[in-house]
């Protein structure tokens, strides 16, 4: 029944699914990945009927600050800030309060509503957490915006401070599927991942888990990890697209193209239709031109750098935005 289907009443199959609360079934989650490049265009339009009706035409934007760079401990294959990359990155100790505050005025100025706070690192030292509790509950005073904190692993304490200080959401990556996590990281597991995604939403902390695309990892492994978002039920889904950096040990990746990101972000919007989808790290380099299509699926970006490489001008992403005849979305607290 589902082959026989024509191209667009495929698509817009899914997107009733999506829209009636369905999960996709993993044959249909596959066919999305798999698609002919051919049927991009009513792929894209039925996703879009599900990120319009939970989000209209709003861009949500973020900004990163990176907290601490590099001097981590774990050996993540895909980041220049793990102790066995041998990226040439700048390293520094966690930044001071004042910093972290200034960094939030830029990214209010950049018309950014959610501010995310990213070291490096296994989990937080007392003194790192304590320079994050104070920025934030400066910032809080002075700016009404969404603070993210991504400080590695948490306790139940260190998950309660935080909230306590005025964090609103808080991110962890699950990266991959379970069965594909071991070929990426050895220090850490994917269990330890859920765990603090866990940790935060018992907490009271809005879960931000997302995932990077181009690791070596099967369709069924992105689906696998499509699926296990939307049970841990994040709220904000980071898709991520390798940016291969030299030094590190994926650099030797490239797996994937502009039309194969698309297809991914279309996916994320059917099994995960009422979430933010922030299309992340590695757009600029793997979406290039088609970047604003990424926009009919997802319906958010970060805007301005990222830990270690550079994104594009926030004026670049302004206009964008209101090429597409979409509007950035005001902070809502």
């Amino acid at each position: 029944m589902w082959e026989q289907q024509t191209v667009g009443n495929r698509w817009e199959t899914l997107a009733d699914k999506a829209l009636a609360g369905q999960c996709l079934t993993r044959e249909e989650a596959l066919s999305v990945l798999r698609a002919d490049d051919d049927e991009l265009l009513p792929l894209l339009h039925a996703a879009f009927r599900v990120r319009r009706h939970y989000f209209g035409k709003k861009v949500k934007l973020n900004m990163i600050i990176n907290a601490k760079s590099g001097l981590c401990p774990e050996d993540c294959g895909y980041c220049s800030q793990s102790i066995v990359s041998q990226a040439p990155i700048e390293k520094y100790t966690f930044l001071k309060k004042d910093v972290l505050v200034q960094g939030a005025r830029q990214a209010w100025e950049r018309k950014a509503g959610t501010y995310c706070i990213v070291a490096s690192g296994r989990g937080p030292t007392e003194r790192e957490l304590e320079e994050v509790i104070a920025a934030v509950r400066e910032i809080k005073q002075e700016l009404p915006m969404k603070i993210c904190a991504c400080l590695g692993i948490l306790t139940e304490d260190q998950a309660r401070r935080l909230k306590e200080a005025g964090v609103d959401r808080y991110n962890h990556n699950l990266n991959t599927s379970a069965d594909h996590y071991a070929n990426i990281t050895t220090t850490h597991t994917y269990e330890d991942r859920v765990q603090t995604v866990e940790t935060a939403k018992q907490a009271g902390i809005s879960p931000c888990s997302g995932c990077i695309v181009g690791m070596g990892e099967t369709d069924e492994q992105i689906v696998d990890v499509a699926y296990a978002l939307r049970e841990l039920d994040a709220d904000s889904i980071p898709v991520n697209f390798l940016n291969v950096i030299p030094g590190t040990p994926l650099e030797g990746m490239d797996e994937l193209n502009p039309r194969r990101c698309l297809k991914v972000l279309c996916l994320f919007r059917f099994i995960c239709p009422s979430k933010e989808i922030r299309v992340s790290g590695g757009r600029e380099v793997n979406l290039r031109s088609l970047q604003p299509f990424a926009l009919y699926p997802g319906n958010a970006i970060f805007i301005g750098d990222y830990l270690t490489t550079p994104g594009q001008q926030a004026e670049m992403d302004h206009q964008m935005i209101r090429d597409l005849g979409f509007e950035i979305e005001e902070c809502a607290l």
